[in-house]
């Protein structure tokens, strides 16, 4: 099941009448479930994926403040591309804490070449690039929460 269905999923159950989910396939299981009357703050944010914090929680409004930045200076020129976030969960810059960072500011970048990760519900999904260019601005902090369609990486085309 590929991110965006998940996501899709998790969209569909908060906005019907359903309280719970469950797919089982020979290469995964997945388990949604709605819990109405939960307000976020009750429980400890650190300990919850933000994706199943708005399955749980889908009306509420988190207290922990997301990684979001303004609008950087870097975007006056009009050519760069923006890489977006295309799922909800945790920005990870590199494969692991002691592995490289798949890219940094002035390096190459051509389609399908990874840039990140973005974690989601324990699931770890390569973020690949869809432009090639150089990258001109990351901005996104490593191992922040992010939302669907959040700005990742500023990136000047070829």
């Amino acid at each position: 099941m590929k991110p965006k269905e998940i996501q899709e999923l998790i969209d569909f159950v908060a906005n019907s009448g359903l309280a719970e989910v469950n797919i089982e396939t020979e290469q995964f299981k997945l388990n949604i479930k709605k819990y109405p009357d939960v307000v976020a703050s009750q429980a400890p944010v650190y300990s919850l994926p933000q994706v199943a914090q708005q399955a749980i929680a889908p009306a509420a409004t988190t207290t922990a403040p997301v990684a979001k930045t303004e609008a950087p200076a870097v975007e006056a020129k009009s050519n760069l591309i923006t890489i977006k976030s295309p799922m909800i969960g945790t920005f990870y810059r590199s494969a692991g804490p002691d592995k490289p960072y798949f890219v940094n500011v002035g390096d190459e970048v051509t389609i399908g070449k990874p840039v990140c990760i973005i974690e989601a519900m324990k699931l770890f999904n390569e973020i690949e690039s869809e432009i090639s260019g150089t990258i001109a601005k990351i901005l996104v902090d490593n191992s922040s929460p992010v939302e669907y369609d959040q700005p990742l990486f500023l990136v000047e085309p070829k």
